[in-house]
């Protein structure tokens, strides 16, 4: 059975129940269940053709930026930007997207936004290309830099590593007091997907033992129980479907961008909503995404997300 015909019978039976309990005159307390269901989302899905104002959608259905960086704050925001790509070959996030993050975090209060990746191609060539230094250049108390050098990661234990026991983790994101993932919707040969759980390896030193020396998925897991963004924000104004994570690859317009607190679930509705690889996948079929699920990182089970539609 499909999700959608899921939620049509949900509501079918809903209404039946509303009106039994209308009856029976107990719909007083029914009333304020729905309303806090509607009011508090796990994750929101905007569409729509204008990628700023999709970013802004999604977050403000989940209550605001208001609602996870306080004034104050030191916010980082770690797009992907990892490769000298331009906007249109979607191997990074869109820069519109970006900026548009960070003006809510400066609306919010932030006292300072860093918009960091350890990007893999050139750095100069890399944020040129991505467009993101750019757009974001207007930004107040905004800087968007490429991490270099040993020196700008700090090792830091993982207390709940099954595999992966200590890792180097950028310094400004151990400082920060706030951690939101905009990562662009693209596949990757080794890991499936590359998402806001796969992302998060832009922050840490050394990527090639994932590869390496441990199991890829078991490692992304792993990372993320320290690395945990307080907000995700997935961008899919379009995705590489193929070729990832650098392309060139299959880029398919999706017009849509993810908002939420549960980074198991954002990258789970982002690959049910794609098509990767010409073929359409279930979340539990992305590996890292059900060893995360199953070890109780977040949510996998996108029937049991609840799920706020945006159009813009």
């Amino acid at each position: 059975m499909s999700r959608m015909t899921d939620r049509r019978e949900f509501l079918k039976g809903g209404l039946a129940i509303a009106s039994a309990l209308v009856t029976a005159g107990t719909v007083d307390v029914l009333a304020p269940m729905i309303s806090q269901a509607a009011q508090n989302p796990d994750l929101a899905v905007a569409r729509g053709s204008d990628p700023a104002k999709l970013a802004r959608a999604a977050v403000d259905a989940l209550g605001g930026m208001s609602k996870f960086v306080a004034a104050g704050n030191k916010v980082v925001v770690k797009p992907n930007m990892s490769f000298a790509r331009n906007p249109d070959q979607a191997a990074n996030t869109h820069p519109e997207v970006v900026r548009e993050v960070c003006k809510m975090c400066v609306e919010a209060g932030a006292s300072r936004i860093s918009v960091l990746d350890y990007v893999l191609h050139e750095p100069k060539d890399c944020l040129s290309m991505s467009k993101i230094p750019e757009l974001c250049g207007s930004v107040d108390k905004t800087v968007v830099s490429a991490i270099q050098g040993k020196r700008r990661f700090r090792e830091v234990k993982v207390p709940n590593g099954n595999y992966v026991k200590s890792m180097e983790v950028s310094v400004d994101v151990l400082d920060a007091d706030v951690l939101i993932a905009v990562p662009v919707g693209k596949s990757h040969g080794a890991a499936g997907v590359s998402l806001s759980m796969k992302g998060m390896m832009g922050l840490i030193y050394d990527r090639h033992s994932f590869h390496g020396r441990y199991d890829l998925h078991a490692a992304i897991a792993d990372m993320v129980t320290v690395l945990k963004p307080k907000l995700v924000v997935v961008d899919g104004t379009r995705i590489m479907s193929s070729g990832g994570p650098g392309g060139p690859g299959k880029v398919l317009p999706m017009n849509l961008v993810i908002a939420s607190t549960d980074m198991v679930a954002a990258d789970a509705q982002m690959v049910a909503l794609g098509e990767w690889y010409g073929q359409k996948f279930r979340p539990d079929q992305v590996r890292h995404i059900k060893i995360a699920g199953e070890r109780g990182l977040g949510q996998m089970d996108l029937n049991r997300v609840n799920v706020k539609e945006v159009q813009v």
